[in-house]
């Protein structure tokens, strides 16, 4: 076989080795860290590692930023991605270049074969590795990773880190992290490690989570107990541990949810403010500067566009507190693509109150649900007989249907799989202009 050179080769190259299992849940880790070794991965600065159902990208996201004003360089690698896979590492605030992943993809493929028998690693180690390779060799501050799925077993968790956060825990990939909150909780807290500050930003996190630091000797930091968020409709205020902020501005990221995301990133800078110190300054203007695509995020225009990744009924939820508190729009048009092992009755259930037109839509992957399947099982659940539906081969084909329906006063919400939301940004932030003034989308 030729050895790839571009990062689109090395990528199908990568899908072609995918060996049974998904992130390498079903596999164990042996494998994966017995490449590392052969790489000899290993980081000389502070590491952070940020697992949970949702939440995950936020979190990555104000850590990155406040961390990135108090003038650290810093690195992230969050996965999956929405366009472009050089989303998945950021060198201070900045997607990398793709020739950074090309010269670690093929140092981790010779290193798969050498000093022994060859190692198969899945799709998510393979690149996960070459990642965390590449971000081992750029002379960082601080690192910051995303677990792709669970915790315990995911190639991420090869990294002994030194502050681990846990955010919102629900139902979600039941078929492999478990069926109840307490066995996701349990995958979730295998990122712990004895000695180490670990922030549980849930409110109510699973017993299991508890138990588990108790059982492995963690710093545990806990919403609540540990560190407190206080405020208005204004502000905001945060206490813990020695550390309080007061008069802070509510995180650019929109949404309810985001204050929890931000306790949870300043019991984490806290913890770490020995290794890491940051500044009340860095913290208010990296906050009010954090920026993350497709997490509630509001496009204005003609009619007003919003974009939320929500894939599961606890996100599902948020996104419907949000779009509520938004006002009145005349009609709310749904765009939506799912994976098809999602829980989707209680999706619909949040949010069929607020949704008058839906567009379902196929997406580029064999695990998700067809569009056709996605509005069967909408017509199997719906109450409103208001609401109309249809069914589209791929997410841009429904947002022009969309856009040809919609007033100019309207809202159009795409929300779903990071594919969908990801689908219709292939050609930039989509700009919506009302029909008098424009007749298609820029």
């Amino acid at each position: 076989m030729e050895t790839p050179n571009t990062l689109q080769e090395w990528l199908a190259h990568c899908e072609r080795l995918h060996p049974k299992g998904i992130n390498g849940i079903e596999m164990g880790l042996d494998r994966v860290r017995a490449v590392a070794q052969r790489l000899n991965l290993t980081f000389t600065c502070p590491v952070i590692t940020v697992a949970g159902t949702n939440g995950k990208g936020s979190t990555c996201a104000m850590l990155e930023s406040i961390l990135g004003q108090a003038g650290y360089k810093t690195g992230v690698y969050t996965s999956p991605h929405l366009v472009h896979f050089e989303e998945r590492m950021r060198l201070k605030g900045e997607a990398a270049d793709a020739s950074k992943f090309v010269a670690a993809l093929a140092e981790v493929e010779r290193a798969r074969g050498q000093n022994g028998p060859e190692i198969a690693l899945t799709y998510f180690e393979f690149t996960t590795l070459a990642i965390l390779l590449a971000l081992s060799r750029e002379g960082l501050d601080v690192v910051i990773l995303e677990v792709g799925l669970g915790g315990r077993l995911d190639a991420v968790n090869i990294i002994d880190a030194d502050c681990a956060v846990i955010t919102s825990i629900d139902l979600d990939h039941m078929e492999l992290l478990g069926d109840t909150r307490e066995a996701i909780g349990f995958e979730k807290a295998g990122i712990m490690r004895t000695g180490r500050p670990v922030i549980v930003s849930d409110p109510v996190p699973p017993q299991s989570v508890l138990d588990r630091a108790l059982e492995v000797g963690a710093d545990l930091w806990r919403v609540g107990t540990d560190f407190n968020v206080s405020g208005d409709k204004q502000q905001w205020g945060w206490a813990g541990r020695g550390r309080r902020y007061s008069g802070l501005a509510y995180p650019a990221l929109r949404g309810a949810n985001q204050l929890v995301n931000a306790s949870g990133v300043l019991a984490a800078l806290t913890a770490l403010r020995e290794q890491l110190p940051v500044t009340a300054q860095a913290v208010r203007v990296g906050l009010a500067l954090v920026e993350l695509p497709g997490r509630f995020q509001i496009i204005p225009g003609q009619p007003t566009l919003v974009l939320d990744v929500a894939h599961n009924p606890h996100s599902v939820a948020a996104l419907a507190a949000n779009l509520d508190a938004m006002g009145f729009y005349p009609t709310t048009h749904a765009i939506f693509g799912a994976m098809a092992d999602k829980d989707l009755a209680p999706m619909f259930a949040k949010v069929a109150p607020l949704m008058d037109r839906w567009y379902f839509t196929d997406l580029p992957s064999p695990r998700a649900a067809t569009g056709a399947d996605l509005q069967a099982q909408w017509s199997a659940h719906n109450t409103r007989k208001d609401a109309s539906a249809q069914a589209f081969a791929d997410p841009m084909q429904a947002l022009r249907a969309a856009i040809a329906a919609a007033d100019p006063t309207d809202r159009i919400v795409v929300f779903g799989s990071f594919y969908t939301v990801g689908g219709v940004l292939q050609e930039g932030t989509p700009k919506l202009h009302a029909k008098h003034l424009q007749p298609q989308a820029t």
